[in-house]
């Protein structure tokens, strides 16, 4: 390597350093960089977050790369270059898994990777993450120098330095740490990432910002399955109650007569069953968020009551006169449209009003573009490390299903298709794999999804019907309509009931008077 050559390479880098960049554009810049200078077929930033390392930029891997959460402890190279002071090439013919097999983008068969090499980064003496280069010919690295890719390594850590002090992460990153896990702690919950690169997330997250630091009540709406429960998670991040809990209840999963035992709390003897006094989950909550999911089902009783505690912070648990003050912010999320459900007059205006002083809508997975591929790389993790398999990947006909789909179910449908598939493909595999490859095949998504949806085509109700019982004629034909859009979308119910112009909740119990679950 010459040291004309190494000085074209990093002074472009080096003149970076002054210039605001975008985080994304900078990391991107750096590792284009890196691979002129030592020729791979694929480089990665990677930050090490706790036991985990997060793709931050990624040069010659697929897309869902950056989507992936790679847990140190499930990988050794990784282990071993962590512990390593500095650079580490690993032999070609090392026994150890590479994490990135079956992901350098633009092959069909060669999917391992056979040269390995990488350099820990550390900032102010403390291990930040990793630069790795893979290559997939033998021996590829043989010829480069250690200390070139160290010298390179310590322009990586000034550019990481810097994007972080632009970016004013430096003096947040132990704090927000110190928050996640106080949240962990306090909600029992394992803490889940919001994950995404387009305008639509970035809009979103920009929002989560802003909100995030005042105290106002957010109502955040959206279809089924976009991750509304995650989005008031990050707010209460974002906030300063983070050190505190954020408590949760879904309001559609019990029945109105448990509902205000469940907010307020109860004495001893208030109701049949009430055997000790208990508090509820405003009080569980005081200090901190208190989350109220499906907050569209909540009864016009149980609705005035929550209004007088937003209103005065009191409250009287079940059964007693003794007021609790508490002092709680509240974060609320439906899939109904709220402003229709007051017109009809099935839903409390003041109410109403008091939980959208800041409405924040998620959008669905259709509008968000690319970060379905993200997304998908994070799931396809999760059941690599869940199923012991040493890479799990999609191919490039998968991808582009997956970019087609409609997604009806948003990010939930795509967490069950990649772990259904990921678990049909294996049982289809009359040896255990190395590298298990989901094709569009396996993904198996219906080609209609990405056309409109057909008119319903249901028969209507026979005339001996109609003469017989009007009343039972009209269940009959409201069984054959709900059962054929239900075999349409494939027994999903919340996708059903858009069609039909149904709240989910009013399908399911329309469907269960009708003797259908």
């Amino acid at each position: 390597m010459t040291a004309k050559l190494l000085l074209t390479t990093l002074l472009p880098l080096v003149s970076d350093l002054s210039r605001e960049l975008p985080e994304g554009e900078r990391y991107r810049r750096l590792l284009e960089a890196m691979r002129a200078l030592l020729p791979c077929d694929a480089a990665a930033l990677l930050r090490l977050d706790g036991e985990w390392l997060v793709p931050l930029a990624v040069d010659g891997l697929s897309t869902d790369t950056l989507g992936r959460r790679f847990k140190v402890s499930e990988h050794p190279r990784f282990e071993a270059l962590l512990s390593s002071p500095g650079p580490t090439r690993f032999a070609a013919d090392s026994d150890l898994p590479d994490p990135y097999d079956g992901l350098v983008v633009g092959l069909h068969d060669h999917l391992e990777v056979h040269d390995c090499m990488g350099c820990p980064l550390f900032i102010d003496e403390r291990a930040w993450g990793l630069l790795t280069l893979d290559a997939l010919a033998p021996e590829r690295f043989q010829s480069i120098e250690l200390d070139a890719l160290q010298a390179f390594a310590g322009l990586a850590a000034a550019t990481v330095n810097a994007a972080e002090r632009i970016e004013r992460l430096a003096n947040r990153v132990e704090d927000e740490h110190q928050r996640a896990e106080v949240y962990r702690q306090a909600s029992g919950q394992q803490n889940r990432e919001m994950i995404g690169q387009s305008k639509t997330y970035k809009r979103l997250m920009e929002e989560i910002s802003l909100v995030g630091g005042s105290d106002l009540t957010v109502l955040i709406t959206g279809e089924t399955g976009v991750g509304k429960e995650l989005v008031a998670q990050a707010i209460h991040a974002a906030s300063p109650r983070a050190d505190k809990p954020i408590i949760s209840l879904n309001c559609a999963a019990l029945p109105d007569t448990l509902v205000e035992s469940e907010l307020f709390g109860h004495v001893r003897g208030a109701f049949t069953g009430a055997t000790n006094d208990r508090r509820g989950k405003f009080e569980l909550a005081n200090g901190g968020t208190l989350f109220l999911d499906e907050v569209g089902e909540l009864s016009l009783t149980v609705q005035a009551k929550l209004l007088r505690v937003l209103q005065s912070g009191q409250l009287q648990r079940l059964g007693s006169d003794q007021e609790h003050q508490v002092d709680v912010r509240l974060i609320a999320a439906t899939n109904r449209d709220l402003a229709e459900e007051v017109r009809s007059g099935r839903y409390r205006a003041d109410f109403y009003h008091r939980l959208s002083v800041y409405p924040l809508l998620v959008p669905a997975l259709r509008d968000r573009g690319r970060d379905v591929l993200l997304l998908s790389g994070f799931f396809l993790e999760q059941n690599r490390s869940r199923m012991g398999l040493n890479s799990l990947r999609l191919t490039s006909d998968a991808q582009a299903a997956l970019l087609a789909y409609a997604w009806p179910g948003n990010v939930r449908e795509l967490e069950h298709l990649i772990g259904r598939s990921a678990l049909k493909a294996l049982g289809n595999c009359k040896q255990r794999p190395k590298i298990l490859s989901l094709s569009a095949a396996d993904l198996d998504l219906p080609n209609a999804s990405i056309e409109p949806a057909p008119e319903p085509q249901v028969a209507a109700p026979t005339a001996a019907l109609i003469t017989g019982d009007l009343r039972k004629a009209t269940e009959h034909y409201q069984r054959q309509l709900i059962s054929a859009c239900l075999e349409r979308h494939q027994n999903n119910w919340a996708s059903a009931a858009r069609e039909l112009g149904l709240d989910r909740a009013n399908l399911g119990r329309m469907a269960k008077r009708l003797g259908m679950k």
